[in-house]
């Protein structure tokens, strides 16, 4: 089974703008969390989402083009083939509405916590096959 691929548009604001005029970088980690959270809930289901509670553990940002204010932003991501025991890797593509290639690709590893006690747990197979097409 292939991962499947969640899609979210942001707009840039002017508060995302650095000194340099472009989208600064803290803002397309914030929309690679975001985009995660959300792909989280919509596919794991209310019972996965309250009993579990995610980590990241690295980022790991490519930057390959300059966003700028007013710019439509599609950002993709798809977790890895299959997670390693408590962690799992998602890539997040972000580009720049119309484009075909990616503005910022970003590489993230993200560790599964037991939301009660915080304690780090294994990825459960019923949830791996919830983010597989």
């Amino acid at each position: 089974m292939v991962a499947e691929t969640f899609i979210q548009r942001f707009p840039v604001d002017a508060a995302d703008i650095d000194e340099l005029g472009h989208v600064n970088n803290i803002v397309y980690l914030r929309w690679a969390q975001d985009i995660a959270t959300a792909h989280w809930r919509a596919r794991a289901g209310a019972e996965l989402v309250d009993r579990y509670v995610w980590v990241v553990l690295r980022h790991e940002a490519d930057y390959r083009a300059a966003l700028t204010l007013g710019d439509d932003v599609e950002v993709r991501t798809h977790v890895d083939d299959a997670p390693q025991g408590a962690t799992w890797g998602r890539f997040v593509d972000i580009y720049k509405g119309g484009s075909e290639k990616p503005a910022v690709q970003i590489k993230s590893n993200w560790a599964m916590l037991d939301a009660k006690t915080r304690r780090v747990n294994r990825v459960p197979p019923v949830l791996v096959a919830r983010f597989k097409d």
